[in-house]
């Protein structure tokens, strides 16, 4: 069964963290498919400006990457420190650099009264 994020992660303990992403069913992210020719190295550029860019936006540095054919690693560097400086008004705008949002994150932004129960949703 799945842990939540809180238990897994501890920046206490370190701030350092190795994750990786593969795909599933034979698929491709980079690289050409051997069964059907296909190329994919298209991708590979998308996918490390984006974990470049990701740094701009969240408190984390990257501190080693590699793309392979069908999964990715990074490792990264959580500023604890940087994220504590920051406001919830800077956390929900830094979140709609990458997601449109909700409803209620977009009436927080516009500094719109939010009921006790929506400001804790």
């Amino acid at each position: 069964m799945p842990k939540p994020r809180k238990q897994q992660v501890s920046v206490e303990a370190t701030p350092y963290y190795h994750c990786v992403s593969r795909c599933v069913r034979r698929a491709f992210l980079c690289g050409t498919e051997s069964v059907s020719g296909q190329s994919y190295e298209h991708r590979r550029g998308w996918l490390e400006e984006r974990i470049l860019a990701l740094p701009q936006i969240f408190a984390i540095q990257v501190a080693a990457y590699a793309v392979m054919s069908n999964h990715y690693h990074v490792v990264l560097f959580v500023d604890a420190d940087q994220a504590s400086g920051w406001s919830k008004i800077d956390v929900v705008l830094r979140w709609h650099q990458l997601f449109n949002g909700n409803v209620l994150s977009q009436r927080f932004v516009r500094e719109e009264p939010l009921s006790e129960a929506e400001q804790n949703r």
